[in-house]
């Protein structure tokens, strides 16, 4: 059984699954630190901050459940807000309050005039119907509001006081007993937003999002830049601060920009406690936190007294920080502060093979704003901050993947060099020579103990200390066949200090049952860099008052014996390697691995063909007949293909179309270069999608005008995934261009569109200024299956379209955030093409289009909303793209099936080449014994070379590079036959051989296993295509010498594999000469037979002679010139005939 250990910081032994036990022992820290502050006095005044800290780690003293349980209640419902607003929290039904802030009647002015009493209190207190406080159109809008699914889209509702006319900004969402709504006053110099929702927020960042959508990709220090500095324009903080958090929990600055007076913190580290979390849990939930001044004495919330446990205010905007928080911002000079969360996805927790589900998210940090005076920041614009988070996130999320992606092929592309290097010299090659193990992942050092022998390379312990870790892994964890760990110390191994700081984490993979490959890193803390480490070195209290210098002070205690943590796809590559290893110590029957190959091979062939020959007819099939215009064109960008309806539209007959330029006549102009570009790209193997081309007309067709197509570019390859051509796939869309036309002229009246029956009217929806659905016409019900009724008067997003309770369900956040985008973009005045746009439809199934969103003018060119149409693809388009995406899904299989074949063929071969040179180095073998082992030799390197990856590409683009070297033509020949022997003896053939003594004699310059190869695969075929009652196959070798001057020769050979019966069928011969369209498994391997030849000057043919067939297969090589003293010098004479 093939087990990995992966050690925690705690050093317990875990699964390498996603570490989801870090945040629940951070949780138990972060409440022990608690603990430790509340103990500490009423302002902490006794807290010694970093000293804690170290000692909630080291203590393994348990915390109580009921501690930890009241901690988290405290995080959440603490009962307490900040004085800058008031909170209400009402039954969603009744309205009636269940509970409210000290502060509310005096900020709603609901106080009596007169002296207090309790008549007069009565105006707001529990029970009171919180819609008596306000005016009817406030009223009205918070019971809108509260009837949606996600009250939370309607935020913020703007409400004016009955008594004074006082305006406010309410923010309300759900709780288990009901509504929670948070008043805060909108004050004269706030930017007023005069209706609900979310589009009239986000214009706010309208400016920042278009920055961050412009910025080149590959670059994230820049994006993480560019954030901060849109932020603080936006905002008007001193300080705003990107925070990013690694997967020990730990974070980092990674940007900042501040006012020139105040420290900067650009590259500070600090422990996982900082942010506690109970705090990150609540940002997942609330995504931005304003506190506008932590020496406010925070406002008690009063409740009914027959709830249960204090309300829960994890989701409000008042929410009043903890005291040591206050304490931590006072300590560094921050009054107020704004933290904003940065979610993206987690590519870790995907759930595989379920389409359409929306991904599992996690917090990836925090966008930090802090000043040094008391602000407030009105909610508008901290919902814009928000809508630019969420696409800060997306571009996170392109950055991310793109980086895992270089990761990965790097770490792929040095494993296939440890491999190459492994068929040379193994083990010791991957130490001695580059690349070397170091490679392969990002470490300090790294070594090998093998055979009791030490190989080091970089920063190792010393010889003793290796014995010293390999002795303790064999016992202490000696069912495990590999170890990793960012701390030895921790882990439990006894010699760690003494390894110090430059040796904490180590990775180890057991190769064999005593020997091992190991990685070592060093110290976290020699990676980070902060300047404020070094600032005030005369503050006294600076390790024991909260303050980034004692957070960086403790981080740095808390990394001190450990390293960076090993990474999921580190430790893949390390197993990789490990069983690569393993296989190359195995020893394996020589006959039986090569049965075993050959029978999976075939199996993996012909289950491979049948299923591609049955994707090809289906798709040809689908062409001929497909109603959406399909054509394809040659390498050359002339016409090859055009189906019925392309013929159709554009008024040219296939034949008229043929071979005929499709840039340079039957392209309109504006679509030359556009066209151009795509053949460009996917002669490149690059396809595009949902690209919009113009056609000519001909004949009657011409007067309509030219044809509008959506096309998808895709690449025609040959049966060696050459490019050959492309092939467009497309949508007619030309009478929806006519509507959008005529759209664009009329600027105003749409109900003639919108409401027209006309099947030519595409789906169309629209959304006012306000975000109101306000068209759905009936294209658009056939498609989502919602009546119009259902829709007219809704939020666009978040009723009509959103990720939960809605009637059209988009595939998660990102699909949201990007629609809203797009939204955005029109109301702004940009127009929006070709959006890749999805929903689920009231059946729940998902339906995919292009989605055109156009801006909606008023009479005055006002910006009145926006207009989208949505282009779908016709069914004969979909099954057409269906069939497509079957055949490079079979297609992909088919590649990591034979990736993974060559894997498996790599371990056992690696045992018969180990095998075969112990058996040459220690016994006393015969000549014939070792001509039998020589011959093994010469089919495991044929072997090798077909199992090099890149081997077919290169041949397929004729520019194989030839091993040029010397070898005797007579063990080539004992090679062929071998490899034919086995299946000729189960037919009961006889191979009959015809060479002279001096062709088994001879030596020449060439590549033998090339040769070899080709000279295989014509002798087994003919065994393949000869009935046993035939009772052989011959193979005769005819040389002639020619003398070319200065006493060089060249040997002109012509190999005859002849066999008897009716031969091969003639359409392998079509395939051999590549003039088939279609190929099978065996006329692939004769095409690549006879393409191998002619790289050697020579050729192949197929004869059909009296009752007998033959390969002829002719090439020249040069005769190798030896001295006498050296070799004698052959002499040509009659052939000798032996039957195998």
């Amino acid at each position: 059984m093939n087990t990995m250990t992966h050690q925690s910081p705690s050093g317990s032994s875990v699964q390498r699954s996603r570490p989801n036990w870090r945040a629940v022992a951070q949780t138990t820290a972060d409440a022990r630190l608690h603990t430790v502050f509340e103990q500490s006095g009423d302002v902490g005044s006794s807290f010694d901050y970093t000293h804690s800290i170290d000692a909630s780690r080291s203590t393994n003293e348990a915390v109580p459940t009921q501690a930890v349980t009241a901690y988290l209640q405290l995080m959440q419902r603490g009962s307490l807000i900040q004085p800058f607003g008031c909170v209400l929290a009402v039954e969603e039904r009744s309205f009636r309050v269940l509970a409210y802030s000290e502060n509310a009647p005096e900020m709603l002015d609901v106080l009596p005039q007169a002296v207090p009493t309790v008549e007069r209190r009565a105006l707001l207190g529990i029970g009171t119907d919180i819609r008596t406080l306000f005016t009817a159109a406030s009223s009205a809008a918070l019971e809108r509001a509260a009837g949606a699914v996600d009250v939370s889209m309607f935020n913020p509702i703007v409400m004016h006081c009955k008594s004074s006319g006082k305006p406010f900004n309410a923010i309300a969402h759900r709780i288990d007993i009901g509504l929670v709504v948070d008043f805060e006053p909108v004050k004269s110099a706030d930017v007023i937003v005069s209706a609900a929702g979310a589009l009239q927020s986000h214009k706010l960042a309208a400016k920042a999002i278009s920055r961050l959508q412009a910025l080149r990709t590959g670059d994230l220090n820049l994006l993480c830049n560019s954030v901060v500095e849109e932020v603080r324009e936006l905002t008007g903080y001193d300080r705003v601060m990107a925070y990013k958090f690694h997967e020990d929990e730990h974070g980092e600055v990674v940007a900042e920009i501040q006012k020139p007076d105040l420290e900067p913190y650009l590259g500070l580290h600090y422990p996982a406690t900082d942010i506690p979390q109970a705090s990150r849990f609540l940002f997942m939930k609330n995504r931005v936190r304003m506190i506008c001044d932590c020496r406010e004495v925070p406002v008690r919330v009063v409740q009914h007294k027959e709830l249960k446990q204090p309300i829960s205010l994890a989701g409000s905007t008042l929410r009043a920080p903890h005291g040591c928080h206050g304490q931590y911002m006072a300590n560094m000079g921050s009054i107020a502060s704004l933290a904003m969360a940065v979610i993206v996805n987690d590519n870790e927790d995907q759930i595989h093979g379920q389409a359409h589900q929306p991904k599992a998210r996690k917090l990836w940090g925090l966008v930090v704003c802090h000043h040094t005076t008391p602000r407030a920041v009105p909610f508008p614009l901290r919902f814009a901050c928000e809508f630019l988070m969420q696409v800060f996130g997306l571009q996170l999320n392109m950055e991310v993947e793109l980086a895992a992606q270089m990761r990965e092929k790097h770490i792929l592309r040095t494993q296939t060099l440890l491999c190459d290097i492994l068929l040379r010299d193994a083990p010791i090659g991957i130490v001695s020579e580059s690349p070397n193990i170091m490679d392969l992942i990002n470490c300090d050092g790294a070594a090998l103990y093998y055979g009791k022998k030490f190989w080091l390379l970089g920063t190792t312990p010393t010889e003793a200390q290796i014995r010293d870790l390999a002795e303790w892994l064999l016992d202490v964890h000696k069912d495990s066949t590999g170890f990793s760990t960012d701390s030895l110390a921790e882990a439990g191994y006894p010699g760690a200090t003494t390894l110090g700081d430059a040796v904490c984490g180590m990775a180890a993979a057991k190769i064999t049952p005593k020997d091992f490959l190991f990685w070592f890193r060093s110290h976290t803390a020699k990676e980070m860099k902060w300047g404020g480490a070094r600032h005030d070195p005369e503050d006294r209290d600076d390790g024991r008052k909260m303050h980034p210098r004692s957070s960086f002070k403790a981080f740095l205690e808390v990394v001190k014996r450990r390293s960076l943590p090993w990474e999921d796809v580190e430790m893949d590559a390390i197993h990789s390697l490990q069983l690569i290893l393993r296989g190359s110590f195995q020893d394996i029957d020589d006959s039986d691995t090569k049965t075993m190959i050959h029978a999976r091979l075939n199996d993996l062939e012909l289950r491979g063909m049948d299923e591609l020959s049955t994707v090809a007819n289906e798709m040809v099939r689908l062409i001929e007949t497909a109603t959406a215009p399909i054509f394809a064109v040659d390498a050359n960008g002339h016409i090859n293909g055009w189906n019925a309806k392309v013929a159709e539209l554009t008024g040219l007959s296939l034949e008229e179309a043929m071979s005929r330029s499709l840039v340079s006549e039957l392209v309109v102009n504006e679509s030359v270069e556009i066209v151009e570009e795509l053949l460009h790209l996917a002669l490149q193997g690059q396809e595009e999608q949902n690209v919009e081309i113009k056609l000519k007309t001909f004949g009657e067709q011409a007067e309509s005008g030219p044809v509008f197509l959506i096309v998808n570019a895709c690449c025609s390859r040959d049966f060696t995934e050459n490019v050959v051509g492309t092939c467009f796939v497309g949508q007619d869309v030309t009478g929806q261009k006519v509507v959008m036309d005529k759209f664009t002229r009329i600027q105003g009246d749409y109900k003639t569109i919108v409401q027209n029956p006309n099947p030519l009217i595409p789906p169309i929806f629209g959304a006012d200024e306000l975000g109101y659905c306000i068209e759905w016409n009936a294209a658009m019900e056939k498609l989502s299956g919602w009546k119009r009724e259902d829709v007219i008067g809704k939020m666009m997003i978040g009723e009509v379209f959103g990720t939960e309770f809605t009637c059209c369900r988009l595939k998660g956040q990102d699909a949201t955030t990007k629609f809203l985008l797009v939204l955005n973009t029109a109301m702004g005045g940009n127009n929006l093409d070709k959006f890749p746009f999805g929903f689920f439809d009231c059946d729940g199934k998902y339906v995919e289009a292009l989605l055109i969103a156009h801006k909606r003018t008023g009479g005055d060119g006002a910006v009145t909303g926006v207009l989208c149409f949505l282009h779908t693809a016709s069914l004969e388009l979909q099954q057409a793209l269906q069939v497509q995406k079957r055949s490079a899904r079979i297609a992909m299989e088919r590649l990591k099936e034979v990736a993974y074949m060559k894997q498996e063929i790599r371990n056992p071969l690696f045992g018969i080449v180990f095998t075969r040179n112990l058996m040459m180095e220690s016994m006393n073998l015969s000549k014939e014994q070792k001509q039998v082992l020589e011959t093994s030799c010469l089919c495991e390197r044929q072997l090798q070379k077909i199992l090099d990856e890149d081997n077919f590409e290169k041949l397929d683009q004729g520019n194989v590079e030839l091993d040029i070297m010397e070898f005797n033509m007579g063990r080539v020949m004992d090679a062929v036959i071998s490899q034919a022997m086995i299946r000729s003896q189960e037919k009961g053939l006889q191979i009959i051989r015809e060479t002279s003594v001096e062709v088994k004699n001879t030596h020449l310059y060439g590549d033998q296993l090339r040769l070899q190869q080709v000279l295989t695969n014509f002798l087994t075929t003919a065994v393949k295509f000869t009935s046993s009652s035939d009772g052989w196959v011959g193979i005769k070798v005819v040389p002639t010498v020619q003398n070319i001057g200065d006493g060089l020769r060249i040997v002109h050979l012509e190999f005859r594999i002849s066999h008897p019966g009716s031969g091969i069928p003639e359409d392998l011969v079509q395939q051999m000469h590549d003039r088939s369209q279609e190929i099978t498994e065996v006329g692939m391997g004769l095409s690549v037979s006879r393409k191998l030849v002619k790289l050697m000057n020579g050729d192949v043919s197929y004869l059909h002679e009296a009752g007998v067939c033959c390969f002829v297969v002719y090439v020249k090589l040069p005769l190798v010139q030896k001295d006498r003293d050296n070799r004698p010098s052959v002499s040509w004479q009659s052939s000798n005939t032996n039957v195998e």
